[in-house]
Parts: structure tokens; C-alpha cells; sequence
């Protein structure tokens, strides 16, 4: 069954958490190790048992003393069974299991080597087994320490045949061989060792890299804005991102759960799909939203699965009308500077001309008419030339209650209001924000002109409203301007942000559109709504 998956958090970055790192203190012997040997080591007993049973004829233990190899043996086996339950309570320390055993082992072997014939039974190579082992599980100077004990249990097991006058068990010349073979086995098997904790040592580094790598990948997903989806060839969900949640408006959903349970426009879509979608994708409706889809084959096959990635319609012409108004932008401000001193020179030869005394009615109209187009272009270049300044923002701290009255009396006095025309309503007061006090002061002066203008009802004065607050939710600063006009048309409050749209024949259509590019580059929010019982409500709301 597919885990549930609640709205998905970035993860952290890689290197925060993640896959635990290799414990520097962490060493050889390991549990698992010993858990090995130990089965190593029955296996030897196993077979000593076979080849020490009196019903084995080996020419090689032909001199076997058997009482004393079996009274031998029942003496080993319960210790190597001591040392598995040892290991399973996992008491004494790893190091001192290995050391423990490994005596054990030679010890025995040198005795059992003993009882079949000394050293030409050929038995004294289980201590190199020994040694070996020991060398594998434990650092270099104590596995020569073992391959040393071992030599002495050779030349000792020697030198009490010797003793014993037993000829043919005594062979110096071989013992020495076996205890320079002893060193051998253990320099060899330590360098073996060596190795294989190096090679441990890297792979353990490389699964930290790759379990750090996929949480960057998992984090890299994550915080990318394109919805990406990804489903298996029988179009099961297998990855979904926040952005793709938030686009096909779901809060969670299941791995492995199919497709159109999550989105059934978005299955019925994919069902009809067997070629990867043309680079611009394609548009479906999924509820109340237009998605551009774009489809990628993971494979030439329907079972490699697909991969989708949804962007909503809106904010794919939003980001082509940002970069179509960049371009213009560029491209008006340098007209606008090549514009502007012509214009001066015609406004103000317009200016002359009106003071010549032979001109008649007919022509103080015409120069009426060029003065007053030449005043609206020099406002229209003029607002063009401030959307250049937008991102050459200076924030610092504002105090908006004390701030708003001050851009409310000099607003008065330059539109010469009294109060009860503009009012202000403080509804929390010492609200401190960071902010740009020119910026800010242009998209009020923006939002109240356009309230001057259009906030009339009747014939009656305009009225403005300006008030102070925080937003219920996050206890954001806000600032509402606030009319008693006739309220924007449902069917162009679409368009008002809109550069150049404008409702009267004076306006250059650019007051609203700058006010919000303004407001942008400070982080400001700013929207309409309808004001209630009649006009319109701009709401200035500060993040952060």
C-alpha cells in the first residue's frame, strides 16, 4: 500500500539531516563480523569431529591418540557454543570476542595437532586459518600478535615431543616453516583487511553522497514553481510536487494511487496522449483553471511512464506580458528622453506664439488645442520615464501612522481638500515597515488622484478614506484607499493594472499600472475590491 503523502514540505537541505554519516569510531570487528566467524568456526569444529571419529581411516592420522583428541574436543565445542551465546547477548566487547576466540582456537588446534602426530598430520594449518581470521577482524600488530602466539604453540608443541623422545612427531625445520608461513598468512590477510575497510570506508561516503544528492534533487523539485507529475506506465502516481498539488487543487495524494482518482480531466487527457506534447504543451480545463500541459515519454514504450509538467494558463501570459512590457519598457523610455526635448521646444514656441497680436480667435484655438496635447504628452513621458526608477529602490523604516499624516496634509494643501475629503482612520496605530518613502509616496499619490478623479457620485465632491490596519491573518501592515464613487465594472476590474487602459480621454492609463510595479519591487501587495455599499477599495498590503 502507497504511503500518504500530506502536502509536501521542501526537504532539507542536503548535508542538514539525511543519511547518517560513517561513525569515525565505528571499527572493525563488526556484530555482523563476528556473527560469521562464529560460523566459521563451527563448521572447522564440525569437521574436526568428522576426521577425529573412530570410524575415519586417514593414513595422515594414523597415530592419532584418540581419547585425548575427543577429551580435547569436548572441551572446544562448549566453548565455541559460550562464544555464540556471547555473541547473541553481545558481552564482552567485539575486540575481546576476537581475542578470546581466536586463543581459544589456537590453542585447541595446537593440542589437537598434538594428538594426531605432531606436525606431520598437516593439522598446524588450522592455525594459519586462525591467524588469518584474526588478522581479517583485528589491526596489524595484534594479528602479528596471534601469528607470534601461534609459532610459539608450534615450538612448543615441538619441543615437548622432543622431550618425549617422539622422532617422527618432530620436525624443527617444518615448524619454523609453518611460523614464518604464520607471519606470512597474517601480513597478507592485513593488508586484505586494510583494504576492505577502505573500500567500506568509500562506499560509505558514496551513500552519504547519493542519499545527499537525491534530498537536493527531492529539494530541488520541491521549491520549483512548474508543476511536475510523474506516472508509471499504468498511469499510477509516482511523484508530485507541491506546485502540481496546488495547480489540480488536491492537499495530498497516494503513491501508486491511479491518476484520474487525483485529477479525472487530467487522466482522461493523458489517456489519449501517445506523443510528447509540442513545446508550447497543451491547454485542458481542471475545475475553475486553464493548465498548459506538457508531456515527456520516459521511454519509447507506454510502460516507461510519462512525465508532466502543468503550469497554470494565467501566469504563463502574466510572466509573456512581464517580458513583452520589458521590452517596451526599454524601447519607450528611449523614445521618451529623444521625445522630450522636441516636445519642450514646440511648447514652448506654442507659448510665443500666443503673444503675437495679429493672430485671431481661430488661431489661440489651434495653439490652445497644440499646448494642451503637448502638456498631456509631456505627463504621458513623464509617467514613462518613472517606470525606469521602479527598481532603484532605497527601503528604510516607516512609521506609516506618522508617514500617512504627513502625505495627507501635503496632499490636502497641493489639491487644496479640506479634511472631510480626505479623511484618515488609524485602526492600529505604530506600525513600523521597511519600504522606499518615494515609491510609497508615488503609489498613494497614484491611488488617490485616480480616487479624485473617478470618486465622484452625483455631482457630488469626491470623498477619500484612507485607513490603517493589520490583516486578520498574518498581522500584516495594510493600507486602504478608499472611495464613494460608482465602483469599477465587474467586466474591466480585469484591466485596470493594465498599462495605457484607461476610461476617459484626459488619462495617459498608466497611473495604476505604475503604482503596482512599484509596489512590487518593495513587496507590496497591492488589489481592488468593491467597497461596500458603493465605490472602490485599493488595498496596499506590506509582507514581511
Amino acid at each position: 500500500m502507497g504511503r500518504t503523502q500530506e502536502d509536501p514540505n521542501p526537504p532539507a537541505a542536503p548535508g542538514a539531516t539525511g543519511a547518517p554519516a560513517p561513525d569515525p569510531g565505528a571499527r572493525y570487528p563488526t556484530w555482523g563480523a563476528l556473527r560469521w566467524l562464529l560460523v566459521f568456526r563451527m563448521l572447522i569444529l564440525c569437521g574436526l569431529i568428522l576426521v577425529f571419529s573412530p570410524a575415519v581411516v586417514d593414513p595422515a592420522t594414523g597415530r592419532v591418540d584418540t581419547r585425548f583428541a575427543w577429551s580435547i574436543l569436548l572441551v572446544y565445542a562448549p566453548l565455541v557454543l559460550l562464544g555464540g551465546l556471547s555473541l547473541a547477548n553481545r558481552w564482552p566487547h567485539r575486540i575481546q570476542q576476537v581475542q578470546i576466540g581466536i586463543f581459544v582456537d589456537i590453542l585447541a588446534y595446537t593440542l589437537l595437532m598434538h594428538a594426531a602426530g605432531g606436525i606431520a598430520s598437516g593439522l598446524g594449518i588450522l592455525l594459519a586459518v586462525a591467524v588469518a581470521a584474526a588478522a581479517l577482524m583485528m589491526e596489524g600488530r595484534l594479528s602479528l600478535l596471534f601469528a607470534a602466539l601461534a609459532s610459539l604453540a608450534i615450538f612448543a608443541q615441538q619441543i615437548y615431543s622432543a622431550m618425549q623422545g617422539d622422532a617422527h612427531a618432530t620436525s624443527f625445520t617444518q615448524a619454523g616453516l609453518l611460523g614464518l608461513l604464520f607471519f606470512m598468512v597474517a601480513l597478507m590477510s592485513h593488508v586484505l583487511y586494510r583494504r576492505v575497510r577502505s573500500a567500506e570506508a568509500l562506499a560509505a561516503r558514496r551513500k552519504v553522497d547519493i542519499d545527499d544528492l537525491s534530498k537536493l534533487n527531492d529539494f530541488i523539485i520541491q521549491s520549483i514553481g512548474t508543476g511536475i507529475l510523474v506516472a508509471d506506465g499504468e498511469r499510477r502516481l509516482r511523484l508530485l510536487n507541491r506546485a502540481a498539488l496546488d495547480l489540480l487543487g488536491a492537499k495530498r495524494f497516494n503513491t501508486g494511487a491511479a491518476l484520474s482518482d487525483l485529477s479525472p480531466e487530467l487522466g482522461a487527457w493523458l489517456a489519449t496522449q501517445v506523443r510528447p506534447s509540442p513545446p508550447n504543451g497543451r491547454l485542458i480545463h481542471i475545475g475553475d483553471r486553464e493548465i498548459r500541459v506538457s508531456l515527456k515519454l520516459l521511454g519509447d514504450y507506454r510502460a516507461s511512464g510519462v512525465i508532466l509538467y502543468l503550469r497554470d494558463n494565467r501566469e504563463v501570459a502574466r510572466e509573456a506580458q512581464q517580458i513583452k512590457l520589458a521590452s517596451l519598457g526599454t524601447l519607450t523610455a528611449s523614445i521618451a528622453h529623444n521625445i522630450r526635448n522636441p516636445l519642450s521646444a514646440m511648447t514652448h514656441a506654442s507659448q510665443l506664439l500666443t503673444e503675437s497680436p495679429g493672430l485671431t480667435d481661430d488661431d489661440h484655438h489651434l495653439l490652445e488645442i497644440v499646448r494642451r496635447n503637448g502638456a498631456r504628452i509631456e505627463e504621458t513621458v513623464h509617467s514613462v520615464l518613472q517606470l525606469s526608477s521602479r527598481n532603484q529602490r532605497q527601503p528604510s523604516p516607516i512609521d506609516l501612522a506618522v508617514w500617512l499624516e504627513e502625505f495627507a496634509a501635503e496632499f490636502r494643501e497641493r489639491h487644496q481638500l479640506n479634511e472631510n475629503a480626505l479623511q484618515l482612520a488609524f485602526d492600529a496605530d505604530a506600525i513600523a515597515v521597511e519600504a522606499d518613502p518615494r515609491h510609497l509616496h508615488q503609489i498613494l499619490a497614484n491611488l488617490c488622484e485616480n480616487a479624485l478623479i473617478h470618486g465622484r457620485q452625483d455631482a457630488q465632491p469626491a470623498r477619500i478614506l484612507i485607513r490603517l490596519d493589520r490583516t486578520g491573518d498574518l498581522g500584516e501592515a495594510l493600507i486602504e484607499i478608499i472611495d464613494a464613487g460608482p465602483g469599477i465594472d465587474a467586466a474591466t476590474v480585469n484591466e485596470i493594472f493594465n498599462p495605457f487602459y484607461t476610461t476617459t480621454s484626459k488619462g495617459t492609463g498608466l497611473g495604476l499600472y505604475i503604482a503596482r510595479e512599484l509596489a512590487e519591487s518593495n513587496g507590496i501587495r497591492l488589489t481592488y475590491a468593491p467597497a461596500k455599499p458603493q465605490g472602490s477599495c485599493f488595498r496596499l498590503v506590506f509582507s514581511g
